[in-house]
């Protein structure tokens, strides 16, 4: 099996948020953006392991930014580090100014899909190869907080968890 790149597995998905997707103050509903994430995060987890994929939990997702109605939306999602069958996708999301142009980041999330054959059962994924900066940094990340994950739940040792305790010592 082949290393991909997190541009491979890269998914830009532009929309404009409209009056049914918005909440009494014409903000966009977090639930529509949510769904939206959950979209794009898919099709990202899709290319990178070229199976089916299902979503196993929405790590983080911060609502930083207010979207209002008639924005122009941009979520770019990429794979940022693929384990045995689980791939974690970081989502940024942009809002791009109606007047200016200028884009801004609103909102940020970090989902996990797992691939399976067509029974259902986890199936491998290819390796994943940062090459920026950034996504080195999202690389890193992901290990540490696959290991907080594993530990909360019970599921890991807290002594096992190498590179969460690496960042108290």
């Amino acid at each position: 099996m082949e290393a991909k790149t997190p541009k491979d597995s890269r998914t830009i998905m532009t929309d404009m948020v409209l009056p049914g997707e918005t909440n009494p103050i014409n903000n966009l509903f977090g639930g529509e953006l949510l769904a939206r994430m959950d979209r794009a995060a898919g099709i990202s987890a899709r290319r990178h392991s070229r199976r089916i994929v299902v979503t196993a939990s929405v790590n983080h997702v911060a609502f930083n930014r207010a979207i209002p109605l008639g924005s122009v939306v941009t979520v770019d999602a990429k794979v940022s580090r693929a384990f045995k069958s689980s791939m974690e996708i970081y989502i940024d999301v942009w809002i791009e100014d109606r007047e200016s142009g200028v884009k801004a980041k609103a909102n940020e999330a970090i989902y996990t899909f797992v691939a399976v054959d067509e029974t259902g059962r986890p199936v491998r994924v290819p390796e994943l190869v940062p090459e920026t900066e950034l996504e080195i940094e999202r690389f890193q990340g992901a290990l540490r907080r696959k290991q907080l994950s594993l530990v909360l739940a019970g599921k890991m040792k807290p002594n096992d968890a190498t590179e969460l305790k690496a960042l108290f010592e």
